[in-house]
C-alpha cells in the first residue's frame, strides 16, 4: 500500500488473527505507539509524544489518538516500553489519566524515568520491570525481551509471539559495537528468533537513508575533550535530558580539565537524578555543582549541561539566548549543541544559535565538529539486520513518509518480495492470520494537541485561525442598525492589530460598509444578523486584500438599536 492512500473500514477481527494498529509515529519521528490485538486483549508497545512545530503555534504536546482504544482500555493487558526517551513514553500519563491501572513494562531505567514523570502527575502506576533474555505472558501475546543499543541506556527489542505467528518490533536501535556502557544489540538472538520464523519485523526507519553504519559513540569523547581543552571560559552543552551516554561523556571530559558540571534545567536535573541513583551515569566525586555556586568559580572552571537542544522556547538554552536565564552568557563562552536536529526544528534551533553568537559566545554543532552521534540504525546496520532475521513481511516503523519508503527498499534489496513490505501511516490497519500479513483498512487517527490544561480540544482549524492572527492581523468591525429605518445608527467602529499602522486606513472603507449594510436591511428587514455580519465581512475582506494584500482575521459584529 502506498503512504498515504485511504482506506475502507476495517473488517471484524477474526479469532486468532492478531491485528496491529499504528497510532504515531508513521509519517512522523515521534509520539510512536502500536497497538496489537488478539483475541479480545490489547498489547501496547510504546506511548510517546510529539514536538509541536511553527505551524503549531501555542501547543504543547502532540499525543497519539487515542480513541480507537478508548472505550476498551480494561481490555489492555499492558503498555510495553522499549526506552525512555520522550517520543516513546511521553503520553504515558495521557493514557493513565483514562485508566490508572494498566500495567507498564519496561526495564529498570525506563520504568525509573516514567515513574518520576508519574509522580508529577499524581499517578501510581503498575509496573513489571524487565531485562533483556526475559518472556513474560500478556494475556495471549508471549513477550521475549532483547538487548539493543540505543542512545539511551537500557533499551530494549520485543518479540511477541501469538498464535497468528511471531512479530519482532526493534523499537529504536543501533549496532555500536563499542558502546560505553558495553552493552550492544544481541544479534545472536535477532538470528534465533530468525532461525525459528518471524512473521512480521517492525523495524526502526529514522536513519534509513543515511548510507553505511552509524558512527560509535566513543568517537565523541575526543572531540569534546579537544574542545573543553582549548576553551578559555565556560562550557555550555545542551542536550537531551535523556541522553544518558552524552551526558557521561561531557562529566569525563570536564573532571580530564579540571572543571565542575551543573546540570541546568528541571528534566535534566531529574533524569540524571534517577540515572545517577540506578548506576547509568558514573558522576566523578566532587564534580557536580549547584546552579548557585556556579558564579563563585572562575569561568575556566565551569561547564553547563543544560536541555534546549531543539530550539524550544522554554528550555535553558532558549533562555540565554534571550537573555532572560538566571545564567547571563558572556562573549567567549563556547555553547556545544551535543544533538541531532530533529525534522522540523531546525528554524527554531538556528534562531537560538544567532541569539547565542549575539552575545559573543562561540557556537560548535553537528555540522561542524563530531559533537554527536546518532542513535538510530543506518542502511548499513538495518541490511545487517535483514539478512539476519530474514523476515516474511516487514513494516516500517518510526519516521517520516521518506524514511519509510527508504527502509523497504532495504528490506527488498535483500529479498523481502515487495508486496511483503507493509508502507503503512498512522490508521493503518495490519491482520496477521498464519504468518500472513495484511493492509486491510483504516480507522480515524488524527493529531491530539496539548495546550495549557486542555487535552484534545484544539482542532486544526483552531491552529490554522492562530496562524492567521500570528501571520495576517486581526479586525474586528461593530454596527448598529435600526432594521425599521433601514439606516445605520453608530459604527461602522473598525479595531486591527497587526494590519496596519494607523487605523486611519480604513476610513475609505467604511462608507462602503455602511452603504451596503443599510442596502442589504432595506432590500429585507428579515436579514438575520448572522448574514449581515456576512455582509460586512465580503465588503471589508475584498478592500483589505485588493488594498493592503492582507488575508486577516475578520471579526464583525451587527447589533439592533
Amino acid at each position: 500500500m502506498a503512504p498515504g492512500s485511504r482506506l475502507s473500514t476495517p473488517p471484524a477481527l477474526r479469532a486468532g488473527t492478531c491485528r496491529i494498529v499504528p497510532l504515531g509515529g508513521l509519517g512522523e519521528v515521534g509520539r510512536n505507539m502500536t497497538v496489537f490485538e488478539l483475541n479480545g486483549k490489547i498489547l501496547i508497545v510504546d506511548c510517546g509524544v510529539l514536538f509541536p512545530e511553527e505551524h503549531q503555534p501555542g501547543v504543547d504536546l502532540i499525543l497519539p489518538d487515542f480513541s480507537y482504544i478508548e472505550d476498551r482500555l480494561d481490555d489492555v493487558v499492558g503498555v510495553v516500553l522499549t526506552h525512555g526517551h520522550e517520543d516513546h513514553i511521553g503520553a504515558v500519563p495521557y493514557l493513565l489519566r483514562l485508566k490508572a491501572d494498566i500495567p507498564l513494562i519496561g526495564s529498570t531505567l525506563t520504568l525509573a524515568l516514567i515513574e518520576a514523570k508519574l509522580e508529577e502527575h499524581r499517578i501510581r502506576p503498575l509496573t513489571l520491570t524487565v531485562t533483556e533474555g526475559d518472556t513474560e505472558h500478556l494475556g495471549p501475546f508471549e513477550c521475549e525481551f532483547v538487548a539493543v543499543n540505543h542512545s539511551i541506556p537500557d533499551a530494549l527489542a520485543v518479540a511477541i509471539k501469538t498464535p497468528a505467528g511471531t512479530i519482532l518490533h526493534t523499537g529504536d536501535f543501533k549496532m555500536d559495537q563499542l558502546p560505553l556502557d558495553g552493552r550492544i544489540t544481541d544479534l545472536r538472538a535477532f538470528a534465533r528468533l530468525g532461525e525459528d520464523g518471524v512473521d512480521l519485523f517492525l523495524t526502526d526507519s529514522t536513519n534509513a537513508e543515511v548510507p553505511g553504519f552509524t558512527t560509535t559513540e566513543k568517537e565523541i569523547g575526543s572531540v569534546l575533550e579537544g574542545l573543553m581543552a582549548r576553551a578559555g571560559q565556560r562550557v555550555i552543552v545542551a542536550s537531551f535530558a535523556s541522553h544518558v551516554h552524552r551526558i557521561q561523556q561531557v562529566l569525563d571530559a570536564a573532571h580530564q580539565h579540571g572543571r565542575k558540571v551543573c546540570f541546568v534545567g528541571r528534566s535534566m536535573v531529574r533524569n540524571m537524578g534517577i540515572a545517577a541513583k540506578l548506576g547509568y551515569l558514573k558522576v566523578p566525586e566532587g564534580i557536580l555543582v549547584d546552579l548557585k555556586q556556579v558564579d563563585q568559580l572562575p569561568d575556566d572552571q565551569v561547564v553547563l549541561m543544560c536541555t534546549g537542544s531543539q530550539g524550544e522556547p522554554m528550555a535553558a538554552l532558549s533562555r540565554m539566548a534571550n537573555g532572560d536565564h538566571r545564567i547571563q552568557l558572556n562573549a567567549g563562552d563556547l555553547v556545544i549543541l551535543a544533538s541531532s536536529l530533529i525534522p522540523g526544528n531546525e528554524t527554531s534551533v538556528f534562531r537560538v544559535v544567532n541569539g547565542l553568537m549575539k552575545l559573543g559566545a562561540e557556537v560548535v554543532h553537528k555540522g561542524m565538529a563530531k559533537v554527536h552521534v546518532s542513535g538510530h540504525a543506518s542502511q548499513g546496520e538495518l541490511l545487517y539486520c535483514y539478512n539476519i532475521v530474514q523476515p516474511t513481511h516487514v513494516m516500517p516503523v518510526h519516521g517520516e513518509t521518506r524514511h519509510l519508503i527508504a527502509n523497504g527498499k532495504i528490506a527488498e534489496s535483500t529479498g523481502v518480495p515487495s508486496e511483503n513490505v507493509l508502507l503503512t501511516e498512522d490508521g493503518s490497519v495490519v491482520d496477521l492470520t498464519d504468518g500472513v500479513a495484511r493492509v486491510t483498512g483504516q480507522v480515524e487517527c488524527g493529531f491530539v494537541y496539548v495546550d495549557g490544561s486542555s487535552i484534545g480540544e484544539i482542532t486544526d482549524a483552531d491552529l490554522k485561525d492562530r496562524q492567521v492572527l500570528g501571520e495576517e492581523g486581526f479586525i474586528s468591525i461593530i454596527s448598529v442598525v435600526n432594521r425599521q429605518t433601514g439606516t445605520l445608527v453608530s459604527g461602522p467602529d473598525i479595531h486591527a492589530r497587526g494590519v496596519a499602522e494607523d487605523d486611519a486606513v480604513f476610513d475609505e472603507v467604511k462608507l462602503k460598509i455602511a452603504r451596503a449594510l443599510e442596502e442589504a436591511v432595506q432590500s429585507n428587514a428579515d436579514h438575520t444578523t448572522h448574514q449581515l455580519q456576512q455582509v460586512v465581512r465580503r465588503v471589508i475582506g475584498t478592500w483589505v486584500n485588493r488594498k493592503l494584500r492582507r488575508r486577516p482575521m475578520i471579526v464583525p459584529v451587527v447589533l439592533e438599536a
